[in-house]
């Protein structure tokens, strides 16, 4: 097969919550547009990131493709086939094939079931087929593959490190040889040392096992480190889509600049030197979002424009990015 070949299609999907603003089942409801009308793809063997500041929805984004999440609208396609339809789903075209690792690894793992225990549960359930040794087998095999030793096999998550749970998610993730694995920020509760060794082993086995990553995160260092496409995301929607390197060295959208400006560089002098972008103001809220564009309220380069005109995202002339942006278009 291709190495372009598509396996994730995500057009246009959206989650809505209906939230009762009072605090009472009475109250009046309001609707929070978690993920409003994102679409993107995700090729085989390559990593997309989606980053953004919290609650901007890239994990409700990630959950929703997975099932753990309600759709509103929009669709999910596996390898050219509809698995999710608006509100109606078929996630048996892709409960083996896709799997997550989560963001807390501690909380993330079955305190009750030993190591053993918690990687063989995936393969008891869609290779119930397999003998008790030749799953044992496996679960070992992929312990040392990940960076764990079978005498961790008897063992419970609590008398393990936060990397070391991270290593048994990542473990239980693989166990089935899925084609796509969705990583929620499974770096972002780990010491800074611990996650540079976790970003390597999900580099390294990436190569090997030739798999495709949907990376959730919000430090765009590590985004940098592990990704070939970024999409960003501010308030449920897409500011930017593109490949790696353009994004960073010429980002179009205003927010993915002022992220950009954020991120300290290891050089104190040149630190100094360059120029951060100031975002004014606070996030709006998502039951109350602006008119037109979602970033205005907070941009820099805000025209009249912007109020009144809700951006499409698209291509710029900057290598093939994506952007949606009244002033970059025009521009």
């Amino acid at each position: 097969m291709s190495a372009q070949e598509t396996l994730l299609k995500v057009d246009n999907l959206s989650v809505h919550f209906s939230i009762a603003q009072g605090g009472y089942p009475w109250s009046k409801k309001a609707t929070l547009r978690a993920v409003d009308g994102v679409s993107f793809d995700v090729r085989r063997g390559e990593t997309v990131s989606l980053v953004g500041e919290s609650g901007c929805g890239k994990s409700t984004l990630a959950r929703a493709i997975i099932g753990l999440a309600p759709v509103t609208s929009g669709s999910v396609q596996w390898k050219g086939r509809e698995s999710v339809k608006g509100a109606s789903r078929d996630t048996s075209q892709i409960r083996r094939d896709v799997q997550m690792i989560f963001q807390d690894p501690l909380a993330s793992l079955d305190p009750r079931m030993t190591i053993e225990q918690i990687v063989a549960e995936p393969l008891k359930t869609h290779q119930p087929q397999l003998g008790k040794e030749e799953t044992r087998v496996r679960v070992r095999t992929m312990l040392e593959r990940v960076g764990l030793s079978h005498h961790h096999l008897r063992r419970y998550p609590h008398e393990f490190s936060g990397g070391q749970c991270q290593r048994v998610g990542i473990a239980r993730a693989l166990i089935n040889e899925p084609q796509l694995v969705i990583c929620d920020e499974p770096v972002s509760a780990l010491d800074v040392s611990i996650q540079a060794q976790i970003v390597n082993l999900l580099r390294d086995l990436q190569r090997e096992l030739s798999l495709s990553l949907l990376f959730v995160a919000h430090d765009l260092a590590v985004v940098k480190a592990i990704s070939q496409r970024v999409l960003v995301m501010y308030l449920g929607r897409v500011m930017e889509f593109g490949d790696k390197r353009d994004v960073y060295r010429e980002p179009q959208h205003p927010y993915t600049r002022a992220l950009l400006s954020a991120v300290p560089l290891p050089d104190p002098a040149a630190e100094r030197a360059r120029e951060h972008v100031l975002l004014r103001g606070e996030i709006p809220s998502p039951l109350k979002p602006p008119s037109g564009c979602a970033f205005r309220t907070r941009c820099p380069d805000a025209i009249e424009a912007c109020a009144h005109e809700r951006p499409v995202v698209n291509a710029t002339g900057a290598g093939h990015t994506q952007v949606a942006c009244i002033r970059a278009v025009m521009t």
